[in-house]
C-alpha cells in the first residue's frame, strides 16, 4: 500500500468527537493567541525590534480574528491600532 494513502486513511478514520475534542483542547491556548492584547504585545516588540511601524487589524477570520502586520491592512480588515 502507497504511504500517502495510508496517511489519508487515518485521517479520514477520526471519528467527529475525537476531531471536536482536538479543536476544542487547543481552542483556549489560541483565544490566548490569537487575543487583541497578544497580537499589540508582539507589536510592540516588533517595532522595538525592526523600528518599523506595526499595525494591529482585525481580520474576518474566526480562527485569527487579530493578526500583526506592519503593511497596510487589507480592505476587509479594520486598523485597531498602530505601533509607531
Amino acid at each position: 500500500m502507497n504511504d500517502t494513502w495510508s496517511h489519508f486513511t487515518a485521517a479520514a478514520a477520526l471519528h467527529p468527537k475525537d476531531i471536536t475534542m482536538t479543536v476544542l483542547s487547543i481552542s483556549s491556548r489560541r483565544t490566548r493567541l490569537a487575543s487583541f492584547e497578544n497580537c499589540y504585545a508582539v507589536a510592540v516588540q516588533l517595532r522595538e525590534t525592526t523600528g518599523v511601524d506595526q499595525f494591529v487589524v482585525r481580520t474576518d477570520n474566526p480562527i485569527q480574528p487579530f493578526r500583526v502586520t506592519r503593511r497596510e491592512p487589507h480592505h476587509s480588515e479594520t486598523i485597531l491600532a498602530r505601533v509607531a
